[in-house]
């Protein structure tokens, strides 16, 4: 606006001054219009340099522009006070305690089903029927068989007492009739074999079969899975094996039920580290009453095994891994952060022999403008860290109270870099 200003003020008096000198010369219609023209290209001329000294900023706007432009926007988060847990974190796979294959033990066609998927049985429980009419008929023969027996025995028995029989002979009478009984029991075994049971308790996770279907001996019919309790295996670093043990809780997450986290334990740990992975395997065992939770779903582990109350702690966002070091840029103000470097350059100064200060006096040229004093400056700080969850991370040494870490930005800075601070989420 200032530069406008200039540009309009001196155009109206050099064109003015110019008509009213010149009018009184050349008083004509064709000497006014030459006239006119002459004071528009002299006014013209004369303010390109007026133009270009209203429009050049201070020197104090432009030390004031350049710092506005190197400073580099970041996000800060100031150190606070809470609880923090340490934890180990994993994934897995729940699977059911016990499942199990119902086979069939004798071959015929499935006449009837007696459950569906999803359907809670218990052990022994009939689940479907065979044709039982084969081993109904064999079971009748057998049972004949062994009552012709039974009294043959009987008959020679008598004989033997009397003296009648041979010992030879009895003997085969009765071991025939031992062999009867047991086919006969067989043959009662084989048409309990055409109710196919569950051997566990459970949910009848899939059906194979169909009504009509001809069942072969050991072909699978239905599955069944034992969800109480649901187990969740978890491959853990070789590092972890003296802060995990048994019945330690467990909270799991997955994320078609995203809305509750599940509470378990730790069921066991197994007593080996497996040499090719490093890890050993710990078994964690969840409960749910609900029935929310199915076999076969991912989840998310988290096993917390101590806890500290009350601790500094900042955003893990903030660390820097670098040489070895744990480190963080903390916001500092710019004038305080230019009186420390002064006062570190006086004691400096003060601890160097006189005579290299004097020769340093000699060779100072002449004053140079100081660069203005930024508001806000990074500083990097080394800092030791203790206990960490998935978000923050507890500060041992390093930081106080209040001070302000950079958690976004922080890749663009460097020590003593000029910064624009917005505040965080905290």
């Amino acid at each position: 606006m200032r530069s406008v200003s200039c540009l309009i003020t001196y155009s109206v008096m050099v064109y003015y001054n110019t008509m009213s000198f010149w009018g009184r010369a050349m008083p004509s219609f064709s000497n006014r219009f030459s006239l006119r023209t002459l004071a528009t290209g002299l006014a013209f001329s004369l303010l390109l340099p007026v133009l270009a000294s209203c429009g050049k900023p201070s020197g104090d706007a432009k030390a004031e522009e350049a710092t506005t432009d190197a400073s580099v926007p970041v996000e800060v988060v100031p150190v606070q006070r809470r609880s923090i847990s340490a934890s180990y974190s994993g994934t897995a796979t729940l699977e059911p305690e016990s499942e199990a294959q119902v086979a069939a033990k004798i071959s015929g066609v499935l006449l009837k089903l007696l459950v569906e998927e999803g359907d809670q049985v218990k052990a022994g429980q009939v689940l479907a029927q065979l044709d039982d009419e084969n081993p109904r008929l064999n079971l009748a023969k057998a049972e004949a068989s062994l009552r012709k027996l039974e009294n043959d025995y009987r008959r020679s028995k008598e004989m033997f007492e009397r003296k009648l029989l041979s010992v030879e002979q009895n003997d085969k009478i009765r071991y025939d009739l031992e062999t009867q009984r047991a086919t006969w029991e067989l043959a009662r075994l084989e048409l309990s074999y055409t109710n196919i049971t569950a051997p566990i308790s459970g949910v009848i996770s899939r059906r194979i079969v169909k009504v009509g279907n001809f069942i072969q001996v050991n072909q699978a019919l239905f599955q069944i899975d034992n969800f109480d309790p649901l187990l969740a295996v978890l491959n853990v670093p070789e590092r972890e094996l003296n802060t995990l043990h048994a019945d330690q809780v467990v909270r799991l997450r997955v994320d078609s039920i995203a809305d509750q986290a599940f509470e378990g334990h730790i069921q066991r740990i197994s007593p080996v580290v497996d040499a090719a992975t490093g890890t050993f395997r710990v078994t964690c065992e969840f409960r749910d009453d609900s029935r929310r939770l199915k076999s076969g779903m991912f989840g998310r582990l988290e096993v917390t095994y101590a806890q500290h109350e009350d601790v500094p702690t900042i955003p893990r966002a903030a660390l820097i891994e670098e040489d070895g070091e744990t480190a963080v840029f903390v916001v500092q103000s710019g004038a305080a952060a230019a009186a420390a470097e002064a006062d570190t350059a006086k004691a400096k100064a003060a601890d160097a022999p006189p005579e290299k200060a004097v020769a340093t006096d000699k060779n100072a040229g002449p004053a140079k403008d100081v660069p203005p004093i930024p508001a806000w400056v990074a500083k990097r700080r080394v800092v030791k860290v203790g206990y960490g969850d998935a978000n923050h991370v507890e500060v041992l040494e390093g930081l106080a109270e209040g001070d302000r870490v950079i958690t976004l930005g922080r890749s663009a800075v460097r020590d003593g870099t000029a910064v624009q601070v917005l505040e965080g989420v905290q």
